[in-house]
């Protein structure tokens, strides 16, 4: 039965996804207002192939707070990558640069307002990427990024990418960490049923020195893995 039901989930969730993804590129030229709704409407399309072929539902512990921030996520899985829009309004995410490459989906990503993120081109791309998420944050949108980087398996501890304090330094916003524990259900092949939690933490005031913020940020975006096994 749980096989049949990821079946069932990739195969709704992917072909749907070629559809919206089509539906993004064309919506384009209509402007900011209708790319961001159907992003939307592929987020919520998204919560309920997982709630209706997986038996995943969705916890929230906290709030995003009042005001521009910077929001950094833990990342386990896909999930809270294409869940974003569904937690904030509009949000802006930084991804990796690669992912641009992806026919479609990069050229309405690139529209929508993600924020590429070149790790391999040191300070340059950091001024880059300071000058987009100053644009967009103006507008009244969320910065979302995920510190670590890359997926890091539930239970154990990643290590901050390099840029996060820049972005902290030079931004100047107060960064709000959320704790995530999406991977034990949302496996990359079998995914199982259960609860996907969400833990705002409180927000860290900017100015600080790298290592107390960081230390902060690790500290809250784990909060959700004390205890727990490795997925």
């Amino acid at each position: 039965m749980l096989l049949l039901r990821n079946l069932a989930f990739y195969l709704v969730f992917y072909l749907g996804s070629v559809v919206y993804v089509l539906s993004a590129v064309a919506s384009i030229p209509l402007g900011a207002r209708a790319l961001g709704w159907v992003v939307d409407r592929w987020c919520c399309f998204h919560r309920s192939c997982a709630r209706l072929f997986l038996g995943i539902r969705v916890r929230l512990e906290g709030a995003p707070t009042a005001g521009a921030a910077l929001y950094a996520i833990r990342h386990e899985s896909f999930f809270e990558a294409i869940d974003a829009p569904c937690l904030f309004d509009h949000p802006v995410p930084f991804a990796k640069r690669e992912l641009f490459r992806i026919p479609g989906w990069g050229r309405a990503a690139e529209a929508y307002g993600c924020v590429p993120v070149a790790r391999d081109e040191g300070a340059r791309a950091l001024r880059a990427m300071v000058a987009s998420a100053r644009t967009y944050s103006a507008q009244g949108r969320p910065l979302v990024i995920f510190p670590e980087g890359t997926r890091v398996p539930h239970g154990e501890r990643g290590q901050l990418q390099a840029g996060f304090a820049g972005l902290y330094k030079l931004l100047g916003l107060p960064v709000v960490p959320v704790a995530v524990d999406s991977g034990p259900l949302y496996h990359r092949r079998l995914k199982r049923p259960g609860t996907i939690t969400y833990r705002f933490a409180e927000p860290i005031a900017p100015g600080l020195p790298r290592a107390e913020v960081e230390r902060q940020v690790i500290e809250a975006i784990n909060a959700l893995n004390a205890g727990s096994p490795a997925a």
